[in-house]
């Protein structure tokens, strides 16, 4: 399982760091920088950290597979909760309710302090002289 998730973490990785690559570009295009934020939050915690999680579990053998698997599974709702949360709050496209955007900016956040969290346990939880390699 540990391995599904080093592979998943590391094309969710990839995926936003494509997403941030463009909306740089986009940005920069359009000589317009109100996405700052958000182009920067999706490539430190979606590009940098997805991908860093994959690397750690292709490094180490962990001793508990679910943990792995739920701390995956916050990764990636988080990152995507909190990056999305902040478009909705930031730019409030299609006229969404200023409260629902809020409330997605906050709960996408928690997740992702949950986490973050997840994963300092995880770190704790390496089986001591085996690598996953």
């Amino acid at each position: 399982m540990q391995e599904k998730w080093s592979l998943r973490l590391i094309r969710a990785g990839a995926l936003f760091g494509l997403l941030g690559a463009y909306l740089g570009s986009h940005m920069a295009g359009a000589g317009s920088y109100a996405l700052r934020p958000i182009h920067a939050h999706i490539l430190l915690v979606g590009w940098l950290s997805l991908f860093v999680y994959g690397l750690f579990y292709k490094l180490y053998k962990i001793k508990s597979p679910k943990l792995v698997a739920v701390h995956g599974w916050t990764a990636i709702i988080g990152a995507v909760g909190l990056t999305l949360g902040m478009y909705l709050q930031f730019i409030q496209p299609f006229n969404i309710d200023k409260n629902f955007a809020l409330i997605a900016y906050i709960v996408g956040g928690t997740i992702l302090l949950i986490s973050f969290a997840i994963f300092v346990l995880v770190t704790f939880r390496v089986e001591k002289g085996r690598s996953a390699v």
